[in-house]
């Protein structure tokens, strides 16, 4: 096994773990972007609105795995999260979280 697929295959399982113990998914696409295509059961709060809504992402008391387009934005929504005492990781994209 390659270095990248330890590392990945580890986060794929955290991931995995997440979800199987009630994680919820975050999507923080743009609305373009969620209208295009989205994980069902997912909930959608771009990242741009993170900030005044995050809030709403305590109350439902459960542990988040973020996803976005590639990552990149999921990782910023992520360790905003954790600043604020919630339970999120990094999902990276949606596409691929999808088929887990």
């Amino acid at each position: 096994m390659g270095f990248l697929n330890f590392i990945f295959g580890t986060k794929k399982r955290q991931v995995e773990e997440y979800i199987n113990n009630g994680a919820v998914i975050l999507d923080v696409r743009t609305q373009r972007e969620w209208d295009k295509g989205h994980i069902k059961n997912s909930i959608h709060i771009p990242l741009k609105e993170l900030n005044n809504r995050v809030k709403e992402v305590k109350h439902l008391n459960k542990p988040v795995v973020v996803c976005c387009e590639s990552g990149v934005r999921s990782a910023k929504a992520a360790k905003y999260l954790n600043l604020n005492t919630i339970d999120a990781i990094n999902g990276g994209g949606w596409a691929s979280l999808s088929k887990l």
